[in-house]
């Protein structure tokens, strides 16, 4: 998964865009030279010998010249990191940082006939979300955050209310009379996913009390 800490490591083509979302701002948050090192391409230290631009001998380098070919190396080897074995493997060839993270969004994120593919894979997802039989409260709520991170990610953008309507249309059926009370009393134009969840989460522990107090009563 990656923490502030550790680098968040690309394992396979369905991950690859949070991956590229996540690495983003990772690299971002450690040094922000490395990201711009990414950005630019391969640094070429030069010099002029007799109205020639040859490349600098690295004995020659001064001090800033050093700072930014360390900068690059620091990218590579960074970026190298982020990826599997398996995947390294097949990017070996490239050894400019550039190269490598332009590489990796052509084979992973594809042309825009495959942006386009996701999207309406992520849509139909959407669509078709629901409450799966046995399924835990949190392991749902956590498949779709999940579901509108990757929308997000791929660019697909929801207003409030269909997102809200979503979620708690694909509640279980036990949820119907919460559903109806929250629909009733709370603005889902304006809620965010956060606060709907939140809302959900204190409904299920008030029913959790509530069946607590009823057994409690039964057994005194």
């Amino acid at each position: 998964m990656g923490t502030s800490t550790r680098i968040l490591r690309l394992m396979s083509v369905d991950g690859f865009p949070e991956w590229k979302y996540r690495i983003e701002k990772y690299i971002k948050m450690k040094d922000f030279k490395v990201w711009r090192s990414i950005l630019r391409g391969p640094v070429r230290i030069t010099t002029t010998v007799g109205g020639q631009v040859i490349d600098k001998e690295v004995e020659n380098y001064t001090d800033e010249e050093f700072e930014k070919i360390e900068e690059q190396e620091k990218a590579l080897a960074t970026l190298t990191m982020a990826l599997s074995s398996g995947i390294t493997q097949g990017f070996c060839e490239y050894t400019s940082t550039k190269d490598l993270w332009e590489a990796l969004i052509e084979v992973y994120e594809g042309n825009e006939d495959m942006k386009e593919s996701r999207q309406d894979m992520l849509r139909q997802k959407f669509n078709m979300f629901n409450y799966i039989p046995g399924e835990t409260l949190e392991a749902q709520l956590q498949r779709f955050t999940t579901l509108i991170t990757d929308m997000n990610i791929s660019g697909i953008y929801l207003t409030k209310l269909e997102i809200n309507k979503k979620l708690l249309n694909a509640l279980p059926r036990s949820w119907d009379m919460n559903v109806v009370v929250i629909k009733k009393i709370k603005d889902l134009n304006h809620l965010t996913l956060a606060k709907t969840m939140a809302i959900i989460k204190a409904c299920d522990i008030d029913d959790k009390q509530r069946e607590i107090n009823h057994m409690s009563s039964y057994s005194t």
